[in-house]
């Protein structure tokens, strides 16, 4: 993925603010020991000039090096298991002393074996996601503020009667354990109903509380996907809202059927849902046409791979902004 200055600034901004905030961390612990824990620490000094007496032995080259050189490992060896002892005799962890670092492998340097490490890459896809996201004007509330109230218990649909509030009292509940559950093998999901009816607003539920405990969420309406994925394609901006889209954990494509219907952009969302579908990464689609409507605008590739391939959430009952109009609500 190409990633635009800022993202990498922020990326790596974030990388010196945690292994800053581990060393801080360490270096406090080193000093509280020193002062309230004078056994531990002296073993604890003992320890850490082993690399200084090797080097002496090293350097010196009389005598049997080797002998001296294991009696050294031996040393240490036992002063490992000595400072476990103390720590536990004074009721602290046995890797008090140790540097915390966010990433162990790479010591949040950014670099493992001379690559760029796996979490400078995590952090870079976060960064781009909420680059993305800045653009999105779609409040993001919780699941307590849905409101079951707007949804009649009694409500005819295509020469039917369904308890609307107890379907939406159903899809509320799903939504909130699959929030609840989300992990990188959910199954992607598909919401379709009338305008107003909340799906834009449980989709919006789901991101925030993802968001919250640390996913990235890519979350807005898929014309202006589409706009800045043919802006960027053509040359007319900058980014890659494409690669930001296939990265996210979760990607939330609003509003599928308002885009203008170009082979461009035809080819663009089967893109994202074929290749998230491919990665295994979860994705979530809502419409506001019905399943006949889609498919006389999409081909059968995409509407195969959202109607087989995702789990299907109808919303029912009468349009909630309507209703608040009616009742002098603006909000």
């Amino acid at each position: 993925m190409n990633y635009s200055n800022e993202v990498i600034k922020s990326a790596y901004d974030e990388l010196d603010r945690r292994r800053e905030a581990a060393i801080s961390l360490h270096e406090a612990r080193v000093e509280e020991v020193r002062i309230s824990f004078p056994d531990i620490y002296g073993v604890y000094s003992e320890i850490l000039s082993t690399k200084d007496r090797l080097a002496e032995v090293i350097l010196s080259k009389g005598g049997d090096v080797r002998a001296a050189i294991e009696k050294i490992r031996d040393k240490n060896i036992a002063q490992q298991g000595e400072l476990k002892k103390l720590l536990k005799k004074h009721s602290l962890p046995e890797d008090y002393l140790e540097v915390k670092y966010s990433c162990q492998k790479c010591m949040d340097t950014g670099v493992c074996g001379g690559n760029r490490c796996e979490c400078v890459t995590a952090l870079l896809d976060k960064f781009a996601v909420e680059k993305l996201n800045e653009m999105c004007r779609i409040k993001l509330s919780g699941f307590a503020d849905f409101d079951l109230d707007y949804y009649p218990e009694s409500f005819e649909y295509k020469g039917a009667k369904f308890n609307a509030r107890e379907k939406m009292a159903e899809n509320l509940r799903f939504c909130i354990s699959y929030a609840k559950n989300f992990s990188e093998n959910s199954v992607g999901l598909f919401f379709y109903g009338g305008t107003g009816l909340g799906k834009t607003f449980l989709s919006g539920c789901i991101a925030r509380e993802l968001l919250n405990r640390g996913f990235s969420v890519a979350f807005d309406s898929i014309q202006n996907y589409l706009r800045e994925i043919e802006n960027e394609h053509f040359g007319r901006s900058e980014g890659d809202t494409l690669g930001v889209l296939l990265s996210a954990d979760l990607a939330i494509l609003d509003d599928l059927g308002s885009e203008f219907q170009t082979p461009f952009n035809q080819s663009a969302v089967y893109n994202i849902i074929n290749s998230r579908l491919n990665m295994g990464k979860p994705t979530i689609v809502s419409s506001n046409l019905s399943l006949e409507e889609l498919s006389k605008k999409y081909d059968d590739r995409i509407i195969s791979r959202i109607t087989g391939m995702f789990y299907t959430l109808r919303f029912i009952g009468e349009d909630i902004r309507q209703i608040k109009r009616r009742k002098g609500v603006f909000v």
